[in-house]
């Protein structure tokens, strides 16, 4: 080979072969927070949304957390543990929403909302059921970002904070439906599942998701009688396979759920929102031809019910009667056992904050993960949600629409 064949194939070998140097695109730093969490004053809230043990991780991330005095008192978590955690305790609700995240269990009340800011996050329930106007229009006003834990989701479609809340109520409800059933809270008189000799209650569980699979768990493990409807078929064999049990299923026909009602100890209507609503599937007249002093647990109630005779009640006084019924439709049920419930939300919102801490900031997480945009209702003074505008006739902006003019 020639000399000068040489060169060339050197010449090439070095332009093209060779490493070349480039410049590398470079992540965005990470962010720090200043995190606030507010002390609840509605509907008698007693979690919070995260731990002082999840609050000191977040600290030695580099992020900063206020917490107002006494707000984790009703799930056990005093002032000394969140401050000793790394947390600055504040004094005010007025100091606690200075801080760039607000992150709460209720939605805030009008009086609260005064004290937001523009460019603010705010992450909380939305509560459609009964969510009201005047709320979103404060919202967009203030140009607050607002995203509704209950419509996060994660990276396989499903619903974190909602299945972790709905585990709690499912497990819990059989609690309450054994106390209202007692002699003492002026019940039927009656054990919840069953004894030699003696037959077992009756449980008629309406939905047949998250809370119904473990509301039908634990009546069955105490032995009642369940059935199950659902209008998804395929929800109620998944819930029968998830069991391992044979038990009554059916779709909701009007006159076979008016005839189960009939005979029914205990009632628990369990159904998710669709298309941002729930629709009632039992009607007054099929309330008024329950057995006296039977029991109604409306777990839906905080999206509106689905019993037509609910009527939304709190922990302080949480049941009435109607048609000689005992109606229970406390919306929170979680809140009865806020440490459990404030410790599973810890556990999904911290690996969450610092995930968007990498990604550097909350909007850049909005517009890099599709399944925490879901959450996102009202965007820098915009409403995002479909659901939200249908229900008060607004006109909204399609969040992903705006994703793809951020590129």
């Amino acid at each position: 080979m020639s000399a000068k064949s040489r060169s060339g194939f050197e010449s090439l070998a070095q332009a093209s072969l060779s490493p070349q140097e480039q410049l590398m695109k470079v992540k965005e730093g990470q962010r720090s927070f200043l995190i606030g969490l507010p002390r609840e004053i509605s509907l008698q809230e007693n979690r919070i949304c995260l731990t002082p043990d999840a609050i000191a991780l977040l600290v030695s991330h580099g992020h900063e957390v206020w917490v107002e005095t006494k707000a984790g008192l009703g799930s056990k978590f005093d002032d000394k543990q969140y401050s000793e955690a790394g947390a600055k305790i504040v004094y005010s609700p007025q100091e606690v929403y200075k801080a760039d995240i607000i992150l709460k269990i209720e939605p805030p009340t009008l009086a609260e909302m005064e004290y937001f800011k523009p460019g603010q996050i705010l992450i909380s329930a939305l509560q459609l059921g009964h969510l009201q106007k005047q709320f979103i229009d404060a919202l967009m006003q203030k140009r607050v970002t607002s995203l509704a834990w209950e419509f996060i989701e994660d990276k396989v479609g499903g619903m974190p904070i909602i299945r972790a809340m709905s585990e709690i109520a499912g497990s819990t409800v059989m609690l309450i439906a054994a106390e209202y059933l007692s002699s003492i809270h002026d019940g039927k008189g009656i054990i919840l599942g069953g004894i030699t000799g003696v037959p077992p209650t009756k449980v008629v569980i309406i939905g047949a998701g998250t809370v119904a699979e473990y509301a039908a768990r634990a009546a069955l493990s105490l032995g009642a009688e369940i059935q199950v409807f659902d209008n998804h078929l395929y929800k109620l064999r998944r819930i029968k396979h998830t069991l391992g049990h044979q038990f009554y299923t059916s779709t909701i026909d009007t006159v076979t759920l008016g005839d189960s009602l009939s005979t029914a100890d205990v009632v628990i209507g369990a159904l998710r929102a669709e298309k941002g609503k729930v629709r009632h599937v039992v009607s007054e007249e099929m309330v008024s031809r329950m057995k006296p002093n039977s029991l109604i647990i409306d777990l839906s109630i905080d999206q509106g019910g689905c019993i037509a005779t609910s009527e939304i009640t709190t922990h302080s006084k949480p049941i009435f009667r109607k048609y000689d019924v005992i109606h229970y439709c406390v919306p929170n049920v979680a809140s009865r056992v806020a440490h459990t419930a404030t410790t599973a939300l810890s556990n999904i919102f911290t690996p969450t904050i610092l995930r968007a801490a990498e990604e550097g900031g909350v909007e850049q997480m909005i517009f890099t993960h599709k399944w925490f945009m879901k959450g996102v209702y009202t965007y820098k003074g915009g409403l995002t949600n479909e659901s939200v505008a249908r229900k008060f006739g607004l006109k909204f902006k399609n969040i992903e629409l705006l994703m793809a003019a951020q590129l």
